[in-house]
């Protein structure tokens, strides 16, 4: 279903609003695009390339607003997932309006000591804090590995769309 999705918006997208396709993530929720924006050319050498990548964004997400609306709009009735929009311009990155969806997990407590120990710490406000914070963390530093699992699922996904429809 990803690929369809992806293939979806990559069709359905203005072409003038990204200098490359779109970057389209999902999961059971969410789907969450990201444009890459063209890169500002500074007039001066003391403008901060950043806070004009910064600005960039912002016009680029006021200005297509209502239209981002209306094709999130579509995707949700077609895909049954609600859709966040992002943009990177030069080496900043934003997300508008992302889902934070709560998820059930059941820990021993030698897990929910490590938990408490981040909060004890400060790390953490909380104990679901300091779950996503590990859930970060690991997706940090197991970035490739879930890389290749992802392609994997992906390749297995599509060799399913290929073979016989049920009935």
């Amino acid at each position: 279903m990803s690929t369809e999705i992806q293939a979806w918006f990559l069709g359905r997208l203005p072409d003038d609003w990204f200098n490359e396709p779109a970057e389209v993530t999902t999961d059971r929720e969410e789907i969450i695009v990201i444009g890459t924006l063209p890169p500002p050319e500074s007039a001066q050498d003391a403008v901060p390339p950043d806070a004009m990548a910064e600005g960039r964004i912002k016009r680029f997400r006021e200005d297509t607003r209502a239209r981002r609306i209306d094709i999130a709009g579509e995707a949700e009735r077609k895909f049954g997932r609600k859709v966040a929009w992002g943009a990177r311009c030069g080496s900043v990155t934003e997300v508008f309006t992302t889902l934070s969806v709560p998820v059930m997990t059941r820990l021993r407590q030698s897990e929910r000591r490590v938990l408490d120990t981040l909060v004890d710490a400060g790390v953490a406000r909380s104990r679901s804090d300091a779950l996503a914070w590990c859930v970060r963390l690991t997706g940090e530093h197991a970035d490739a590995w879930l890389a290749e699992l992802r392609d994997a699922l992906r390749r297995v996904e599509e060799v399913r769309s290929q073979g016989p429809q049920g009935s």
